[in-house]
């Protein structure tokens, strides 16, 4: 197939101005670019929050945050902001799961090997003390039943409650904060 005069003509021309461009991108990326001041770098990303929590927590019986001690976050090489997250038995995110299986793997084959881990549920201020009880109670049991069909061993875990006790909250945000389970070292 022959083309046209005028296609042909069109199709030089591309092929010349292509030339032309790189010739000129060629020409000027020789010279180095001025150096960046400090006022022409861009500040660094802020930090990722380290409040894991959702805004608003679930209102389950189960429902709580995990809070893990520092000396078991040293101990088992946990992130500062993976050692307080939300839970419930019933939702546990991929990144929750892996941190407590960490937890697990500490106290089955790791650093803290033998020894005992406690776990202690709270409650925020709004039931009556026997509820409040039973309810830190449960989300202890809950934490520790899924830790153990993980593979932590059931002599080496304690749970118990606090019920309302420890709570310091005053409105939705800070009693989110009173409904968790803390890990900590057992005696």
């Amino acid at each position: 197939m022959r083309l046209p005069f005028a296609s042909v003509n069109r199709v030089f021309a591309l092929r010349s101005a292509g030339s032309v461009a790189l010739v000129v991108l060629l020409a000027c990326g020789g010279e180095p670019p001025p150096p960046k001041t400090a006022d022409s770098v861009p500040p660094p990303p802020a930090a990722a929050p380290t409040n894991r929590l959702p805004d608003k927590a679930p209102d389950s019986p189960t429902a709580s945050a995990v809070r893990i001690s520092d000396e078991i976050v040293k101990a088992c090489g946990i992130n500062e902001p993976d050692a307080y997250f939300a839970f419930d038995s019933a939702n546990i995110r991929a990144e929750d799961s892996k941190v407590l299986q960490q937890v697990v793997t500490c106290f089955t084959s790791g650093p803290l090997k033998g020894r005992t881990l406690k776990l202690v549920g709270h409650a925020d201020p709004r039931g009556d003390s026997d509820y409040n009880m039973t309810l830190g109670q449960s989300r202890a049991d809950s934490v520790a039943g899924y830790m153990r069909s993980k593979g932590m061993d059931k002599a080496k875990s304690e749970s118990t409650s606090r019920g309302a006790m420890d709570a310091t909250g005053s409105d939705d945000p800070s009693w989110a904060r009173d409904r968790r389970v803390d890990l900590m070292l057992g005696q």
